[in-house]
């Protein structure tokens, strides 16, 4: 990490013969290290500590002393895990929660890679360097569902470049964790190579075995933050694995998990926390790594130790504790002032020695970013006109005596395989006496290919929606009235991503996604919050039964959740690795 303060210099104000450029006094300083909470002094000079402890400190008309008499002196929070794409974007989502103490985050660079390649995505990192408080970044191996060419497109030359950038702290969750099980070795090439040098390998195991564990912690995975009950947390923590505890939008697990600090009593020294990517409205509402030690501390942790998970043990497993997650001198000062520890809101935020956030506003500037000069992948690359044609959307069905499969949503991301007899018109499923029975097709964004299937479950009354808001960016169009599919596919291509629901003929949601087609362009995080609330509110409203609207749509398209799901190759049944219904070539078979 580069830091502008020398080693000379830090010795010099520590000994008082060179001012200080902020001091703190008179605060109690959360020494993570030992557990203590003591009243002392800090002094700050450039970017980093260089005085930690009870005298006064050499001070000039330009040092900024702070009286912090009655605060809590803490380290800056730390996120190790986040996904900087859930419609805000890296500055939007900096400027949020940098105000709320979180100093550090780690971010899952999947969609960016997606869309940018290795050189577009090392531009991105560059740019991004000015961002305030520290944004690094974690390399995804594969992506969230196959795809034709994904291993080129992931080639581990490239992934190998990326984890040489200092930003770059290891590798991102392979979600498609059997294959890590199986040994694939176009993986664990690039997990050595991150071993070597000494950067981490974040995990994914949702609903893997103790048993299968063995096999990836022996993979190499550092850590996983998918334990949805404290067994299955202690399962991690005890085959050496970081274990993430995460409450988030899709999965606020912290009530049933805690109880691997509260009543099992583990010792915590491998334990961080995670909010896992929430959307906008939870963290407007929840807060960000502030909330996780506020729900932390509410269910019975003491401040202390929820103080850790959030810094040092953090910093620790991210091997960037020679730099940050704690006060001490020599390290970067990313410092909070904190009026209690209860709420743990700050009423100062320091990051890298500079004053960025004072009483939840934030005060640093932020850079002026062109999304556009990134992009390899360009939006769309067939005529709008090519989706009026409504046999894209229906699903072909020919037979009327034979059942259709059906992903029928049992959770918001959980589905499950139902057989339902469907009457047959003109060669395609007729859905018109089946209430709560949609349409969903997958379209590709080349215009070469179709995947098809039917929903139940996912709403009861959608005439029409479209959404590049998903695991692939592919063209998401779902519905039961395929005129009003046309319409919002087209308008969703006019807009070069996004989302949009149509009902009686007329757009009632519109969210403008060009960036990636996952997130807004706009600085101001209050935009992405308008946009998910009302995107949550329109289809409840609808039927929608659940309560993350995203997250549904996210992984409607992976293939490594249980259930059926829609991806580039067809209709899949994960469970039996079987493809129900090919993807279909547009040109051949749908579009005259």
């Amino acid at each position: 990490m580069i830091r502008t303060a020398k080693r000379t210099e830090l010795i010099e104000v520590a000994q008082g013969r060179r001012p200080a450029d902020i001091v703190i006094k008179g605060g109690t300083v959360v020494n993570v290290y030992s557990g203590e909470f003591l009243r002392q002094n800090v002094a700050i000079y450039h970017d980093a500590i260089a005085y930690v402890g009870e005298k006064e400190v050499a001070v000039d008309e330009h040092t900024i002393v702070i009286d912090a008499e009655g605060m809590y002196v803490s380290p800056g929070f730390i996120e190790p895990h986040a996904h900087p794409w859930v419609l805000y974007n890296p500055v939007s989502m900096t400027a949020k929660v940098l105000p709320l103490g979180t100093t550090t985050t780690v971010n899952d660079n999947l969609f960016f890679y997606l869309h940018f390649g290795v050189d577009g995505f090392r531009q991105l990192i560059e740019d991004l360097r000015v961002l305030p408080g520290h944004f690094f970044w974690l390399v995804r191996l594969v992506s969230q569902a196959d795809f034709p060419g994904e291993r080129d497109w992931f080639d581990p030359r490239h992934i190998q470049e990326l984890l040489a950038m200092d930003e770059v702290v290891g590798t991102a969750e392979v979600t498609r964790w059997p294959l890590l099980y199986q040994g694939d070795p176009f993986l664990l090439e690039t997990i050595e190579a991150a071993k070597r040098a000494g950067k981490v390998v974040d995990g994914h195991t949702a609903g893997c075995s103790y048993e299968k564990l063995n096999s990836i912690a022996a993979s190499g995975v550092s850590a996983c933050h998918e334990a949805i009950t404290a067994e299955e947390a202690l399962h991690r923590l005890r085959l050496g694995m970081w274990t993430t505890l995460r409450h988030s939008s899709l999965r606020p697990d912290f009530p049933e998990i805690i109880r691997l600090i509260t009543e099992k009593k583990v010792s915590t020294q491998r334990i961080t926390m995670t909010t896992d990517g929430p959307h906008p409205g939870f963290i407007e509402r929840e807060g960000f790594v502030d909330g996780l030690v506020r729900k932390a501390v509410e269910l019975g942790v003491p401040p202390m130790t929820a103080l850790q998970m959030a810094t040092i043990n953090a910093a620790t497993y991210l091997q960037l504790d020679d730099e940050i997650g704690g006060i001490a001198p020599g390290k970067l000062a990313d410092i909070l002032l904190l009026p209690d520890l209860v709420t743990f809101q700050p009423s100062l935020v320091i990051a890298k020695g500079r004053i960025v956030a004072r009483d939840g506003k934030l005060l640093a500037p932020l850079p002026e970013i062109d999304w556009k000069r990134y992009v390899s992948k360009k939006p769309f690359l067939f005529a709008k006109e090519r989706l009026d044609d409504e046999r894209l959307y229906r699903y072909p069905h020919s037979e009327s005596d034979q059942p259709v499969p059906v992903m029928y949503f049992k959770s918001n991301v959980i589905t499950e395989r139902k057989d339902v007899a469907l009457p047959s018109v003109d060669g395609y499923a007729d859905l018109s006496h089946h209430p709560g029975l949609l349409y969903a097709a997958l379209i590709d964004r080349n215009g070469q290919w179709v995947a098809k299937a039917i929903l139940e479950r996912f709403a009861l009354d959608i005439d029409g929606m479209a959404s590049t808001y998903n695991t692939t960016t592919e063209l998401l169009v779902i519905g039961k009235q395929p005129e009003a599919m046309a319409a919002a596919a087209k308008r969703v291509l006019e807009m070069g991503g996004g989302i949009v629901v149509i009902d009686g003929g007329r757009p009632v949601v519109e969210i403008p996604l060009p960036f990636t087609g996952m997130m807004t362009t706009d600085d101001s995080f209050d935009t992405a919050v308008r946009f998910h609330d009302e995107l949550l509110s329109a289809l409840q409203e609808r039927g929608f039964p659940f309560h993350d609207i995203l997250y549904t749509l996210l992984f409607l398209t992976c293939d490594f959740l249980p259930g059926l799901r829609l991806i580039p190759y067809g209709l899949y049944d994960v469970k039996r690795n079987e493809i129900l219904l090919p993807a279909e070539k547009i040109g051949e078979k749908v579009v005259k």
